[in-house]
């Protein structure tokens, strides 16, 4: 196609592209945002990749729209040049010939679930990824991270309280607070052996209310035995007094009477 003519000159500009359609006029029909598409990396950069898409089209992945959670210092650490990679379509803007494509958008953000996952109270297990001057990182998942400040983490007598964590440890900590926006958890080990003291004392209080019960019920019955076997005894005794006055044998009353004197014989006749 001719596109110019200079006669002075004596030149003619000639482009081959103006023959065909200009894939930009066609790009968002072809690609709707929201479309899955399939390509190979042309080039790595330090703020992404880009994936040819049409000829003459590439699609920018940003490095923030890599993964979700993983924090990725430069694109190369995933993804290599040549490599096959799908992505979603994320938007097209034409006249400045941007594509912008997404591959975590392949997956739903593990976000959408963790406030219900991890719910304040809720005692976790996590390993140490890091420790600053104002706490520590427990990772709860791959790519899930929540922050133990140091006002949470239980005081030591003597020194830095996290002096005694190191990378790769293995601890428990309690959930404090979730933000989904900010993709935040808060963390505390002091909440947690607080609570733990509490569960101690609480089932020691209810072992010994159950011993005292025990004790007093043994006590009851002892006292009830001990009155029945009184009355028992009593009964018994009651019984063998009666028997014992029923055998004795009767003895007769003396006669009270004065006894009657009889006459002396004087010797003479009446």
């Amino acid at each position: 196609m001719v596109l110019n003519i200079d006669v002075t000159k004596k030149r003619i500009s000639l482009g081959m592209k103006q023959v065909e359609p200009n894939p930009w006029d066609v790009i968002e029909e072809k690609y709707p945002i929201g479309t899955t598409i399939e390509g190979k990396i042309k080039n790595i950069t330090d703020f992404g990749v880009f994936i040819g898409i049409d000829e003459g089209i590439d699609g920018l992945v940003h490095i923030s729209d890599i993964s979700w959670t993983r924090r990725i210092k430069h694109p190369s650490e995933v993804c290599k040049k040549g490599q096959e990679l799908q992505a979603v379509v994320l938007n097209i803007d034409k006249s400045n010939e941007r594509f912008s494509l997404g591959i975590k958008q392949l997956t739903s953000d593990p976000w959408d679930e963790i406030p219900q996952k991890y719910k304040p109270g809720t005692r976790v297990t996590g390993t140490v990824t890091n420790v600053t001057d104002f706490g520590l990182f427990l990772e709860l998942e791959e790519g899930i991270e929540g922050l133990v400040h140091i006002s949470e983490v239980a005081t030591e007598k003597r020194g830095n309280p996290l002096s005694r964590f190191q990378i790769d440890d293995v601890i428990q900590a309690k959930v404090l607070n979730v933000s989904r926006e900010e993709k935040k958890i808060g963390l505390s080990i002091r909440k947690l052996e607080e609570s733990s003291e509490k569960d101690i004392f609480k089932n020691y209080m209810e072992s010994n209310k159950g011993a005292t019960s025990n004790l007093g019920d043994l006590l009851r019955e002892e006292m009830i035995h001990t009155e029945q076997q009184t009355q028992s005894e009593t009964a018994e005794s009651h019984e063998a007094e009666i028997s014992e006055t029923e055998s004795d044998p009767q003895v007769e009353p003396a006669d009270s009477s004065p006894e009657k004197t009889l006459p002396e014989d004087d010797g003479t006749t009446a």
